[in-house]
């Protein structure tokens, strides 16, 4: 398992997650600074200045999943692991891709008065001297407010909360054992969605609401906004599974069988697989219906209806064009074969 040690720069999660390796056996400290160290060696000057912080690439947060479940699956144990996550995207993303590898997470947040992150940050030495200290504070100091937006939106409800302000590293690292031990700091609830080992099936329906607007949603266990649907089991009618997954995801039952209104074939891109994707049509809900669309903690982040311009902005930019189609194929009446999101045929 990982005991993901989450809070504002000045928190003092180093320091914490080094005492928590006394108290909780068999544990070992992951540090992913060594991952953005390397960053440098490996992506263009271009492209890592672009990125406002290394949280922000895409290779950051696959790197940290990956680099986790190979330590764990070589030493075994616990994995200790201090670094600041302020945006739910990126807290879904790489606690999804653990948990798709069936690895439990434990997410404990520091949370020390703010006057206390103030003082040590500004009390705190530049790694690079003297010469580089204004910008380091400043940069410490530009957290703060994503991280009190972040400690009011989704952070409370999500994490074990240590108010830290009088407590010592040792004496914090004592309260976060403890909790791990005893269960109070539970496992994160998201969704396991294993990876893909091969070329899948999966099924989608849309739904649309009296105005005619589509329903997207935004999964926990992956970045982007998507349709309701997902993989289809082994033995499974892709309808069914698209009849199932909209009422594992949104609570809603659907009371007429989806017709077929796209076969998408998504060609592999490494690290994906690709397969076939099918959109069905869901019909138009009721208003009633609509309002009654659940949102599960551990697999929906939101959905919404959105028309089709607001679609092309959410969506990534395969997944647009097979909605755009499936729209076209829509209003003809008659389903289309597309590959890569272009009709064939």
């Amino acid at each position: 398992m990982i005991v993901w040690v989450n809070g504002a720069f000045g928190a003092g999660k180093t320091t914490t997650a080094r005492e928590l390796l006394d108290l909780i056996p068999n544990s070992t400290l992951f540090e992913p600074e060594v991952i953005g160290a390397a960053l440098p060696r490996l992506l263009p000057p271009k492209h890592l200045a672009e990125a406002g912080d290394d949280k922000d690439l895409g290779i950051w947060r696959r790197l940290v999943v990956d680099t986790a479940a190979a330590l764990l699956a070589e030493v075994g144990g616990v994995l200790i692991v201090p670094v600041t996550l302020l945006r739910q995207e990126h807290r879904d993303e790489i606690f999804g891709g653990l948990a798709s590898r069936r690895i439990p997470v434990c997410h404990v947040v520091l949370a020390p008065a703010e006057t206390i992150l103030r003082e040590r940050i500004a009390a705190r030495e530049a790694a690079d001297g003297q010469d580089g200290e204004l910008p380091v504070r400043q940069e410490a100091s530009a957290h703060i407010e994503p991280y009190r937006a972040a400690l009011a939106d989704w952070l409370t409800a999500d994490a074990y909360l240590v108010d830290s302000t009088a407590l010592s590293p040792r004496e914090t690292a004592e309260r976060i054992a403890e909790a791990v031990r005893t269960g109070a700091a539970g496992v994160c609830e998201i969704v396991q969605t294993p990876q893909p080992s091969a070329e899948t099936l999966a099924a989608g329906v849309l739904l649309f609401d009296e105005e005619d607007r589509v329903l997207l949603v935004d999964p926990t266990y992956k970045p982007g906004w998507e349709f309701p649907g997902g993989v289809v089991e082994p033995g499974e009618a892709p309808v069914a599974a698209g009849v199932r997954e909209v009422a594992e995801e949104t609570g809603l039952q659907l009371s007429v069988q989806p017709r077929l209104l796209v076969i998408d074939w998504e060609p592999p891109v490494p690290p994906g697989y690709g397969g076939i994707r099918l959109l069905f049509d869901g019909g138009r809900l009721p208003s009633d219906a609509a309002a009654r669309a659940l949102l599960p903690g551990p697999e929906l982040r939101a959905c919404r209806f959105v028309a089709e311009t607001e679609a092309a902005v959410l969506l990534p930019p395969l997944r647009y064009e097979r909605l755009r189609w499936a729209l076209r194929a829509r209003e003809r009446g008659a389903p289309l074969y597309l590959e890569g999101g272009v009709p064939v045929g």
